[in-house]
């Protein structure tokens, strides 16, 4: 589980590229690598991943094919700069909101507006979302637990604070970037409940 808070905005490394399965290397911080031991979940750009080495500061992820096509750790390389987020522990604070760490898929983003002291980031809004994304509702992406602004017909929107711009990935942000995005699942599950039974009551009629 993770909360939705970036720890660290990192660059990737490298990437090492068999197939079907790509490894990526990152050195950790000191805060983030201390007690790390393989086969713990870490969050990158809010897909949750497996540490399979440790080598000093420098930790390796193996990325499957699944996940290489669903997000958009595909689209790295060496140098890319990605979200960082280890996984959550009993008795740790819950800054934002819970998150699997499992990406329901990408969105671009389509506009960033820019006024004074705010920065609102404006993301596609695909029909197979659109039954779980409301205005105020919580929603995951790259890794970042963020409470949705407004919601319009094929669009959505999100107000970033100055705090989340320094220390994620959405500071770099441009027309066209690539998110990863996590749906909640408590609104999810609700929302798909409602709609089974909704149904099951029109075909019982």
């Amino acid at each position: 589980m993770f909360t939705g808070i970036v720890q660290a905005a990192l660059p990737v490394v490298s990437v090492q590229k068999a197939k079907g399965l790509w490894t990526l290397q990152l050195d950790l911080p000191e805060s983030l690598i201390q007690g790390l031991k393989v086969g713990a979940s870490i969050a990158l750009n809010g897909a949750c991943l497996t540490v399979t080495q440790i080598d000093n500061m420098r930790v390796d992820f193996d990325v499957m094919m699944e996940t290489l096509a669903v997000t958009n750790l595909g689209d790295v390389h060496a140098g890319t700069i990605v979200n960082v987020e280890r996984a959550a522990r009993f008795g740790d604070d819950i800054g934002g909101h819970q998150l699997s760490g499992h990406v329901h898929g990408v969105v671009e983003v389509l506009e960033i507006e820019r006024p004074e002291n705010n920065v609102v980031v404006w993301f596609e809004l695909p029909a197979t979302f659109k039954p779980y994304v409301f205005t105020k509702g919580y929603i995951g992406l790259n890794g970042c637990s963020l409470t949705i602004g407004q919601v319009l017909e094929d669009r959505f929107c999100v107000y970033l604070i100055p705090e989340t711009l320094k220390v994620t990935t959405f500071g770099d942000a441009t027309q066209g970037t690539r998110i990863n995005l996590e749906i909640d699942s408590h609104t999810q599950a609700v929302v798909d409940t409602v709609e089974r039974v909704l149904a099951q009551r029109s075909t019982s009629n």
